[in-house]
């Protein structure tokens, strides 16, 4: 999956006092897309791109080299192009461990650009200085947003329960949701597959969770069992594609970055159990 980064190491502790190096790359983000550098191959701009007052925030470390978020745009960025997030995965042009560091520093951009202000009384908000946090002089402090949501395998039998979206990523997936508030994983699991496929589970077992931060959420991985008649209802909003798929049958996605794909890849193995 795309945390799979070994031997390279993430570390997340945040470090407030950490000094950005000429060595170190910057993230910079701009409507779903990340600055990248083509000269002379395509890679992440480093501090070195950028000019000594630049404004950058300390994200985290693979290894031994650190990671900043450029804050404020400056008035000229370094020469290169900016590249949807989305279309990034599977495209080989930045190593997995980079990927991975794009991924988890869009996530928190989207944290820190949401929490410019205050959603208490609107004013400015500024670092906190002893952790990775937003504080308000009003008192109030808001720490970065990680939203649950389950992937969930629906065994039938040979048969797994593949589906594809409505609008967006196009190969083969799984039935999938976020928790809402006051409910239990376990209690998603069985909300979402009557919801987008019309049918009971039983047996709801946790497999592996994976940090998704392209939609800035949790996922946890279920898989569970057929309860009661097979007939699919889809829903055509969220859905274009519903069905029980032999083992044999099961088209995997093309890269192995996603949880969804390890979880149908086990199953069709027969390594789910």
């Amino acid at each position: 999956m795309i945390q799979d980064i070994a031997p390279h190491k993430l570390g997340n502790h945040y470090d407030p006092a950490a000094a950005p190096r000429p060595q170190d790359y910057v993230l910079y983000f701009e409507k779903g897309r990340v600055l990248l550098k083509s000269e002379p191959e395509t890679q992440l701009p480093r501090v070195s791109d950028f000019a000594p007052e630049s404004q950058l925030v300390y994200l985290f470390s693979v290894d031994d080299t650190q990671f900043f978020l450029l804050w404020e745009a400056p008035a000229a960025l370094p020469a290169g192009t900016f590249s949807e997030v989305r279309s990034l995965r599977g495209s080989n042009l930045l190593a997995k461990e980079l990927m991975f560091a794009v991924l988890t520093g869009k996530h928190l951009w989207d944290w820190y650009r949401d929490n410019r202000y205050c959603g208490r009384c609107g004013q400015p908000m500024k670092h906190s200085e002893t952790e990775r946090a937003m504080q308000c002089a009003c008192g109030y402090t808001t720490y970065p947003r990680i939203m649950p949501a389950v992937i969930v395998g629906v065994k039938n039998g040979d048969s797994l329960l593949l589906t594809k979206y409505r609008t967006g990523f196009g190969h083969n997936a799984l039935i999938a949701g976020f928790t809402e508030i006051g409910e239990t994983a376990e209690e998603t699991v069985a909300r979402e597959v009557m919801e987008e496929a019309g049918i009971r589970v039983k047996n709801i077992t946790y497999y592996k969770s994976q940090p998704w931060g392209i939609a800035n959420d949790l996922l946890m991985g279920f898989y569970c069992e057929l309860d009661g008649p097979a007939e699919i209802t889809m829903d055509p909003n969220e859905l274009k594609y519903a069905a029980w798929v032999k083992r044999e049958d099961i088209v995997l996605q093309p890269d192995d970055f996603s949880l969804t794909n390890e979880m149908m890849m086990r199953f069709k193995t027969g390594q789910e159990r």
